[in-house]
């Protein structure tokens, strides 16, 4: 996993680069956490094609676990990519509602992802 951190108005941004191997459990997302929060950065931006396809599937309960753990350890994450393949309500309803409470959001670009992340 390498991580990049990018000062974007004074905040701190940990950017996943890369992954050996897309994020696919529950230690996973806590070690990516832990990783960025030694890094200075309670905010994080990754990749749709760094999480595992688990994780877009919600019967498997991935997507729920992790942004229950981001939310405990306090953190922001924005996962940019093209979504239009993802037409189940269920998903839809969960992006709609993610990105409404603001802790984990589902942004198009990375651009999206800075202005939400470096908002007041």
């Amino acid at each position: 996993m390498k991580l990049t951190i990018l000062k974007m108005n004074n905040v701190p941004l940990a950017v996943l680069e890369s992954v050996d191997s897309p994020i696919e459990t529950v230690q996973d997302a806590l070690d990516l956490l832990g990783n960025a929060d030694y890094l200075g950065a309670k905010k994080i931006i990754i990749k749709r094609e760094h999480l595992h396809t688990d994780f877009f599937d919600l019967q498997t309960k991935l997507a729920g676990e992790i942004m229950q753990k981001a939310v405990n350890y306090y953190k922001y994450i924005a996962v940019v990519g093209d979504y239009s393949d993802l037409r189940k309500k269920s998903w839809l309803d969960f992006m709609y509602e993610s990105n409404k409470k603001g802790q984990i959001i589902f942004v198009e670009d990375t651009t999206e992802a800075v202005k939400f992340l470096t908002r007041d």
